[in-house]
């Protein structure tokens, strides 16, 4: 009985062997042994099959005429941004692009990278600054499509990426300072709902915009002019606003006989101020200082400053003359006996212009922002009432670099005259190098 059991398996055996050799199982039915192969044994196999069959053909072909195969080409979408290589850069150009896009397809297609090659070339045409550009850019949006239809859509963000590309457009009109207007609302209504996440970004612009558009007390033209006298006129009204006396005068270098710079002088200065440089020491000397900056909108100033060293005695004396009035020890009563008088209550006042720092004369602003051009301008103050000028030392602290022009205003080499940081060169109006 064992030896045919042994029998019996051996020769179940070799059938299975023989089976799996010739592609079959051992129940005897037929089975495909590449259908359990891989993907990319399968792609493998039928590379190398192609190839052996290119092999065995290249005999055959050298034979007769052969047939070339076109090259494979790899399909590379060829994108062409029109902003980039438009001829005018005008606002009118710009519009006509966006309307060819708009009325190509129907469908619209690729319209979020067009809006954001749009936003990207909008300061080379100008037009960061319009309101029309910005809801013709809107306009290209598909209008229905996008709009949720159940409180699911509406907060995970219905179409997230055309909602951010609004988005971003509307971000930078907040940044620029250009407000939207009604007519921008119906529009986003009908592309993204009175759900849509462009529509609450656009509800809170017109919440909070409106309120600092007025808010500085200082209004500006819009747009800012592009006469830098006239944008210099503009800010030095604005500095001079601490004083309401003060007066704006516009001066001309060539009412001066010796001047190099052939420009103008913007100067700010009021009756306190003429004042206090008429009572100054003519032992100390005045500093004229800068130039520093001053931003109108978008656009920036350079000006300087008039001015001399703290009276620490003045300001010591007022210091000790003040008296805390919430002291109640101090405390009188005005209804028995005679009322009190307040000690020191006449006496001198500390001017706006008396800063901890220093005291303030004049401010100017000129063309160039040279020496000579600043020389011009201590020449041209002591000729239109102060003369004590003439008496006093007039030196130049600069905080930054400056016109070249110097070193023909004071006659000296390069060398003696370097034009660095905190750099201080003297001059008195009564000894000025005559040329």
């Amino acid at each position: 009985m064992i030896s045919r059991l042994q029998i019996l398996i051996r020769s179940s055996s070799q059938q299975r062997y023989t089976a799996v050799a010739n592609g079959t199982s051992g129940v005897g039915s037929l089975v495909n042994l590449k259908s359990y192969c891989t993907k990319t044994e399968q792609v493998k196999n039928e590379f190398n099959h192609d190839q052996d069959e290119t092999e065995q053909e290249k005999p055959n072909k050298n034979k007769g005429p052969q047939r070339k195969r076109p090259p494979i080409k790899s399909f590379v979408p060829a994108v062409k941004n029109p902003f980039a290589s438009a001829s005018e850069k005008t606002k009118d150009v710009y519009l006509s692009m966006v309307n060819i896009f708009a009325e190509r397809d129907v469908h619209r297609r690729n319209h979020v990278e067009f809006i954001y090659a749009a936003m990207k070339h909008m300061s080379e045409f100008g037009v960061e600054h319009d309101l029309e550009v910005y809801k013709a850019l809107i306009n290209v949006m598909p209008k229905g499509k996008m709009i949720p239809k159940n409180i699911f859509q509406a907060e995970f963000m219905h179409y997230p990426k055309q909602q951010q590309c609004i988005i971003d457009l509307l971000e930078q009109m907040e940044d620029l300072g250009v407000m939207p207007d009604y007519e921008m609302e119906a529009m986003l209504l009908n592309v993204f709902g009175k759900h849509g996440h462009p529509l609450r970004k656009y509800w809170r612009m017109m919440y909070w915009m409106p309120k600092f558009k007025n808010a500085s007390p200082w209004p500006l033209p819009n747009p800012v002019p592009d006469d830098t006298l006239t944008v210099a006129k503009l800010a030095v009204e604005r500095m001079c606003t601490v004083d309401p006396r003060s007066q704006i005068s516009i001066f001309d270098t060539k009412d001066i006989k010796d001047a190099l710079d052939q420009t103008w002088i913007v100067s700010g200065m009021s009756p306190d101020q003429s004042q206090l440089l008429k009572e100054h020491p003519r032992n100390k000397a005045v500093y004229i200082e800068g130039p520093f900056m001053i931003w109108l909108r978008n656009r920036t100033i350079n000006y300087f400053t008039l001015r001399a060293d703290p009276d620490m005695e003045f300001l010591n004396s007022l210091r000790n003359q003040q008296i805390d009035e919430d002291d109640v020890t101090h405390l009188h009563v005005p209804f028995f006996g005679k009322v009190p008088r307040k000690p020191h209550q006449v006496g001198k006042v500390r001017s706006v212009h008396q800063q901890d720092d220093g005291t303030i004369f004049a401010i100017c602003a000129t063309g160039t922002s040279t020496k000579d051009s600043l020389l011009s301008w201590i020449r041209l103050l002591e000729a239109n009432g102060n003369p004590s000028l003439g008496e006093i030392p007039v030196l130049f602290r600069f905080h930054s670099n400056v016109g070249e022009k110097a070193i023909q205003i004071e006659g000296n080499s390069e060398d003696d005259m370097p034009m660095t940081r905190d750099d201080d060169t003297t001059t008195t109006t009564s000894e000025k190098p005559q040329r």
